[in-house]
């Protein structure tokens, strides 16, 4: 019997990555000194204390919930080392986040596309038509939001960061040692990213949700809500059946999510790729990273030791300035 083949994911966090392996998740920063934290902690997933969650359509729920508050305590975590928060979320601040961003994700891609459609009766009545436009508008609005928030530039740099997470994936599954220079030869598009699970998410929404019928536009919304696991289930089996095919119909139907990456993913730096590699080393297992894997923290440590009798000088002669000034003003 074949060994079950090892596959690791993961996503960008402030100034990160995040990754997670089949008993970890590590989340690693680059910090404001240059050096690269990095906080591991077990996976504890549900479906392993209830075994019939790791079934068709059960196991894409599971995920996509697991994943959600996973990556939400991992930006916590990147913003708190990067600088950017004093303190990480607490399970009460967490539960309030992700509630937030339900609403929020519902208010956009569910209320608004459904309550718009309605612009399209005087075309017909046809409850199917008004579902398909409802589902046009949602893809619409999507590709629109991806679009306004990748010309950010603290998005870019977390695009960027995306990028690393893919390229280091890419170079792991491809058996190479874990180093900047073999993943800066990897690509950064995936079949298992989460853009791509999003585009499919949308599209099976398209054809779950026109044969619903056309009732009032609380009940609309809330079936499309009601409704969501189903669509993230049917999404997840896709998006899992397509990673490993190699049959050319799959091949291009996966087409338009790795063009929509091209947005999601900006090539990253050699610091960021350094970043991912130690991210992607944190949760796999000692005996599977590849021989002559890069060492990153160790680099990052004793560049930043180098650094910082430099920077104290700098600080130093700066603050002698002033008074050198001010002395020869005295002498004028």
């Amino acid at each position: 019997m074949s060994e079950k083949k090892l596959t690791i994911g993961g996503q960008a966090v402030i100034e990160g990555v995040m990754m997670r392996g089949p008993e970890l998740v590590a989340t690693a920063v680059r910090t404001p000194a240059g050096n690269i934290e990095v906080e591991t902690k077990p996976v504890n997933s549900i479906a392993d204390r209830y075994p019939i969650l790791k079934k068709p359509m059960l196991r894409g729920c599971v995920s996509l919930g697991e994943s959600l508050v996973m990556g939400i305590r991992s930006l916590g975590y990147s913003a708190q080392m990067a600088g950017e928060e004093d303190e990480q979320l607490s399970d009460k601040e967490l539960a309030g986040t992700i509630a937030f961003a339900f609403v929020m994700a519902a208010v956009l891609f569910i209320a608004i596309p459904t309550g718009a459609a309605k612009l399209f009766h005087f075309i017909t009545e046809d409850p199917i038509f008004l579902n398909l436009m409802e589902g046009a508008l949602r893809l619409v609005i999507f590709l629109a939001y991806i679009g306004a928030i990748s010309q950010m530039k603290d998005i870019q740099r977390v695009f960027q960061y995306h990028g690393a997470e893919h390229m280091t994936i890419a170079c792991f599954e491809s058996g190479k040692p874990l180093t900047v220079e073999n993943a800066r030869n990897c690509t950064r598009l995936h079949k298992r990213c989460g853009t791509s699970f999003l585009l499919i998410v949308m599209l099976v929404s398209i054809f779950v949700f026109a044969f619903l019928g056309w009732p009032d536009l609380w009940l609309r919304i809330l079936s499309r809500v009601i409704l969501l696991p189903v669509v993230a289930g049917i999404s997840y089996e896709l998006i899992k059946a397509s990673a490993n095919s190699k049959n050319c119909v799959v091949g291009w139907a996966v087409k338009p999510g790795l063009w929509l990456q091209k947005l999601t993913t900006r090539v990253p730096d050699d610091t960021m790729l350094e970043v991912a590699i130690e991210s992607a080393k944190a949760v796999l297992p000692a005996d599977k990273i590849p021989a002559g894997s890069g060492e990153y923290i160790k680099k990052a440590e004793t560049e930043a030791e180098a650094a910082s009798p430099a920077e104290a000088g700098e600080k130093a002669e700066a603050a002698d300035l002033p008074e050198v000034t001010e002395a020869a003003e005295k002498t004028e």
